[in-house]
């Protein structure tokens, strides 16, 4: 089967093959110890194809429905709470967050259909994604998009320990599709989704989510 792999990859992509071609061969050539040399070309190996997992783009097609709400990511449900929301609403919200481990598909998708309210970017530290202050002071984008049914609902990428650059492609005064590619978290590891209290929360702590697919939220 044909594997994608994200646009924001390409150089990333290029540069990893090239340097692990060249060590590998020089391996050959300069290595004395079968065993040093073998262990060298295994290490190469396995951290290209650790690098070409990260950033692969699996193709999904998302069922678009104005009363779901989609997971932006692949990863595990670690919070699902009512919190104050200090930057946009400046009030309270239903918060549900996704944890992405290194193993994890890092695209990130529109959550739902609508126009783009609010988009900004916020340098920041780089904490362990699941410290307590990574949402306010990490890097991170927060975005808001107002859909028909569900009125605004704020989304935010947040780098963790590894992570050195977002990409969002949200812009103010789009619209945007259910599902569709919103950005990327090169090396990154979490997006919260804020949503309006009283919402139904149609997943579990500790859930597996897929992005573009799994139903977070419904209203009926």
């Amino acid at each position: 089967m044909f594997i994608q792999f994200h646009k924001e990859g390409a150089k990333i992509i290029l540069g990893a093959t090239f340097t692990a071609t060249a060590i590998i061969f020089l391996a050959d050539g300069f290595i004395s110890s079968n065993w040093i040399r073998m262990a060298v070309q295994v290490f190469t190996l396995f951290m290209l194809v650790m690098i070409l997992q990260f950033f692969r783009n699996p193709k999904r097609i998302t069922t678009i429905n104005d009363h779901h709400i989609i997971a932006p990511v692949d990863g595990k449900v670690v919070v699902i709470e009512e919190v104050f929301e200090p930057e946009y609403f400046k009030d309270k919200r239903m918060m549900v967050s996704i944890f992405m481990s290194p193993i994890n598909v890092h695209v990130t998708r529109y959550a739902v259909n609508g126009l783009v309210k609010f988009s900004k970017y916020h340098p920041g530290k780089y904490l362990v994604a699941w410290h307590p202050k990574a949402s306010e002071e990490n890097e991170r984008t927060t975005v808001v998009i107002e859909n028909r049914i569900f009125g605004e609902i704020l989304y935010r990428q947040i780098a963790g320990a590894l992570a050195r650059r977002i990409v969002n492609y949200a812009k103010e005064g789009m619209q945007v599709v259910q599902g569709t590619d919103a950005g990327f978290i090169k090396f990154g590891s979490r997006v919260d989704l804020y949503l309006p209290l009283g919402t139904e929360i149609n997943v579990k702590l500790n859930q597996k989510a897929v992005g573009g697919k799994t139903i977070i939220a419904i209203k009926k």
